[in-house]
């Protein structure tokens, strides 16, 4: 087993038999030790979140699979804190396709003139660069053919997958008297084929949640996710 990536809440290793193996770690994102699932540095640990994420993660992996929703997943070892992958490759360096239901956050703070803190919104999707340096840019459809990182057919089923996705796990949260406000989605090609998947991990750090009006630390979301 070799390392290949030291990630900011994952560490990456290669298996001899091809596959990789997700080792997920306590740290989160955040600012100024406040946890935010947008931010682009570690910035507190929670003893337990790893175990938390990775079986909130392969919670949601099996729920896709079971709307025949490809996934890079292909076996969970709770007691290992491990989730074994398919190899992905990336659009590029990495492209997010975040997913709306409130205006809350960077979309407040880039259209504060227009939106207001909380306004509904229609799962409305945004694509952003993965690329921390320039704090992971917004990027339209004629942009990502023209540089070469999707085409347009990719990028139209990439939308519709996302909002697929996002609804199924917003419907999920609705049942347990949930609501999701937003969610960040990563894709890559796996396989001979290279068929598109989604990939990395469907967890606390990659949504908000609100319950009776209260934010939802990621301890507790995991926790009543998949109660």
């Amino acid at each position: 087993m070799k390392l290949l990536k030291t990630g900011k809440t994952k560490d990456v290793y290669a298996l001899d038999d091809g596959h990789i193996l997700l080792k997920f770690k306590d740290d989160a994102t955040g600012v100024n030790g406040v946890f935010d699932p947008g931010a682009n540095e570690v910035a507190l640990s929670i003893d337990g979140l790893g175990m938390s994420n990775l079986k909130m993660t392969d919670y949601y992996f099996n729920l896709c699979k079971k709307d025949n929703i490809p996934t890079h997943h292909i076996s969970t070892d709770l007691n290992a804190g491990t989730m074994t992958v398919l190899p992905a490759a990336l659009f590029s360096h990495g492209v997010e396709f975040i997913c709306r239901y409130r205006a809350t956050g960077s979309f407040v703070r880039r259209y504060g003139l227009y939106a207001k803190e909380g306004q509904p919104l229609d799962a409305l999707i945004e694509i952003t660069l993965k690329d921390d340096e320039r704090g992971d840019p917004l990027i339209t459809r004629n942009a990502l053919e023209q540089l070469g990182i999707l085409t347009g057919d990719e990028h139209d089923k990439l939308v519709a997958l996302t909002w697929h996705i996002s609804n199924l796990i917003r419907d999920d949260l609705a049942g347990k008297g949930m609501e999701l406000i937003d969610i960040k989605l990563e894709f890559g090609r796996v396989g001979a084929n290279g068929e598109i998947a989604l990939i990395d991990e469907v967890a606390a750090g990659s949504m908000r949640v609100y319950k009776d009006g209260t934010k939802l630390e990621p301890m507790e979301l995991s926790r009543l996710a998949i109660s």
